[in-house]
């Protein structure tokens, strides 16, 4: 069994596959990504856990997609965790935030822990600025098993999905059965155990090759040169600029009177843009502009 050597320093996304099994597979490992998310939040370890596998399931995802744009899966619920959102681009560029209040419930799964709530996968391409939303149902114990089960209905290509998270790291491994004229549902379900036999913390600390060397020696497995992944916010003064219009002028212009000036924390990135009365009035102005025609909103 042959393995590139890879250097082990790096946020990295591995694909691999089978090659006398129609399988193929992904192996995600985020270090300082994680951390940089991390630096600006005190998530309690009840939060900070599914917020680290959402963070790995996102890259997984993102990598089995062929599109230029960007992924989110956001989660929202009358639970002590409300919200919590993980973008991923297609250029494995990643950011996440998760909302909370106590107190927290016994249990921690992510049913318990949302209570009401749905988990939502939006696609939206670079492009052409379309968008694919579908709505996860919360079936199963896992984020692992809600994700599986929606890339069966999505895709109609069996998943398996297994996900770790700590303080330090997060990591994440998906197979996949490929259609094809010869499907073996021997070979699936023996890759599939072996994939169940994933430790935690091999998860987190083992380089991808001696993971798939732990699980697979006895296989041909092919395991292709890292794609990167880094920390990556798409925060901007124009995003927020046009966020501020939502309000009216009066309203904007009353807060500076009371403030002095008007400052907007970006929650992924803890970014801080800070707008005065000439900058409002900037704002407002451009708003009151009449747009050319051909221009699509």
């Amino acid at each position: 069994m042959n393995f590139t050597l890879m250097d082990s320093k790096g946020d990295k996304l591995h694909r691999f596959l089978f090659d006398k099994a129609n399988i193929r597979g992904e192996i995600a490992q985020m270090h300082e990504s994680w951390q940089t998310m991390l630096a600006n939040h005190e998530y309690p370890e009840i939060i900070r856990r599914p917020l680290g596998e959402v963070v790995a399931a996102s890259v997984l995802l993102s990598a089995t997609l062929k599109f230029e744009g960007s992924l989110t899966i956001q989660a929202n619920g009358d639970g002590a965790m409300n919200l919590m959102v993980v973008e991923c681009s297609n250029k494995f560029g990643v950011r996440g935030v998760a909302k909370y209040h106590e107190p927290f419930p016994d249990q921690d799964d992510l049913k318990t822990l949302l209570g009401n709530g749905t988990l939502i996968i939006t696609i939206e391409q670079a492009k052409t600025s379309e968008r694919y939303q579908g709505i996860v149902a919360l079936e199963g114990n896992s984020i692992a098993e809600f994700l599986e089960g929606y890339l069966v209905r999505s895709e109609q290509l069996e998943t398996r999905i297994f996900l770790a998270s700590d303080e330090k790291s997060v990591g994440g491994l998906l197979l996949q059965q490929l259609p094809g004229q010869k499907e073996d549902d021997d070979d699936w379900d023996r890759v599939t155990h072996l994939g169940s036999t994933i430790k935690t913390e091999e998860l987190l600390g083992l380089e991808a090759r001696e993971i798939l060397h732990r699980l697979y020696h006895e296989d041909d497995v092919r395991l292709f040169d890292p794609e990167f992944v880094h920390f990556e916010c798409s925060c901007s003064r124009d995003k927020v600029s046009n966020m501020l219009r939502s309000i009216s002028h009066q309203e904007a212009a009353d807060i500076i009177q009371e403030q002095g000036n008007i400052s907007v924390d970006c929650e992924f990135c803890a970014k801080t843009y800070q707008f005065d009365e000439i900058d409002i009035a900037e704002i407002y102005s451009e708003h009151r502009q009449p747009s050319d025609s051909s221009i699509k909103h």
